[in-house]
C-alpha cells in the first residue's frame, strides 16, 4: 500500500518507520530539509521537501495513486487543508491527527476517514493506567462506548485452567463480555479462542466490554486492588 504522511514531525516520522517495516511503501512531505535527509538516510523512505498543502508538491508525491493519506502536523488549520486537498483527489483512506477538539466536525466535513485526537488519547492512557493499573492496555471504540482489554492472567488467578466457555457460563462473568483474543506465551502469535480453549496462567488475553463492567470483570479475575 502507498502511504502518503504529511509532516515529518517525530510523529510522522515514528509512523513512516512502523508502516515501513510493515511491508508498506512510504513517502513523507515536509518544508524541512533536515527532516526530510534524515527520512531518506535514516528510515529510508521517499521524502518530499515544501509544503503537505502545495498542489504541486502533493502531485510530484504522487497523492493520485496512494491509498491513504495521513495529515500529521501539529497545526489543525493545515492538517483540515491536507484533508481537503486529499479528498480532492481522490484517497479513499484519509486520516488526520487532531490537536483541537473544535476541528472534530471541520475534519468530518472536509472527508476524513479517521480522527485521531493525540491530547485525547494522552489523556485517556494516563487515567486508564491510574484506574485500572492491573490492565496492560485499553482501547476505546465508538466514542467510548466499548472497551477492548490486554489482560495478563497471573498464575493463581481464577480463570487459569478454565475454557473460554466454562468463563462466559459462570454467572459472575460480565454479560456481554467476550474472550477475542489468547496469547499462551509471549513467542507465540495471538490466537482467536474458541469454547474448549483452555486459559493458562502467565498467559494474556484480549476482551470486549462495556466500560461500567471492567471493575467487574477485573474483580471476578480477582485483580481488583
Amino acid at each position: 500500500m502507498y502511504i502518503l504522511i504529511g509532516g515529518a514531525g517525530m510523529m510522522g516520522l515514528d509512523l513512516a518507520k512502523t508502516l515501513l517495516n510493515m511491508g508498506h511503501t512510504i513517502a513523507v512531505i515536509d518544508t524541512d530539509p533536515m527532516a526530510c535527509q534524515y527520512a531518506r538516510e535514516k528510515i529510508g523512505v521517499m521524502a518530499f521537501e515544501g509544503s503537505a498543502v502545495n498542489t504541486t508538491v502533493l502531485l510530484e508525491a504522487g497523492i493520485r495513486k496512494c491509498h491513504t493519506f495521513i495529515a500529521a502536523l501539529r497545526e489543525d488549520a493545515l492538517n483540515l487543508a491536507m484533508v481537503t486537498l486529499s479528498k480532492h483527489y481522490g484517497v479513499s483512506q484519509i486520516m488526520v491527527r487532531m490537536s483541537d477538539r473544535d476541528f472534530a466536525e471541520p475534519y468530518e466535513l472536509a472527508g476524513a476517514t479517521h480522527i485521531i485526537g493525540t491530547a485525547e488519547l494522552a489523556i485517556s492512557r494516563i487515567v486508564n493506567a491510574i484506574e485500572y493499573p492491573q490492565v496492560d492496555a485499553m482501547m476505546h471504540f465508538e466514542q467510548g462506548q466499548v472497551e477492548v482489554i490486554k489482560l495478563s492472567i497471573p498464575q493463581l488467578c481464577s480463570i487459569v485452567n478454565r475454557t473460554v466457555a466454562e468463563i462466559a457460563q459462570n454467572p459472575h462473568f460480565p454479560t456481554g463480555t467476550l474472550i477475542i483474543g489468547y496469547q499462551a506465551h509471549p513467542h507465540e502469535d495471538l490466537m482467536v479462542p474458541n469454547g474448549s480453549t483452555m486459559l493458562e496462567g502467565g498467559s494474556t488475553i484480549l476482551v470486549v466490554t462495556k466500560p461500567s463492567l471492567v471493575k467487574q470483570l477485573l474483580d471476578f479475575m480477582g485483580l481488583c486492588s
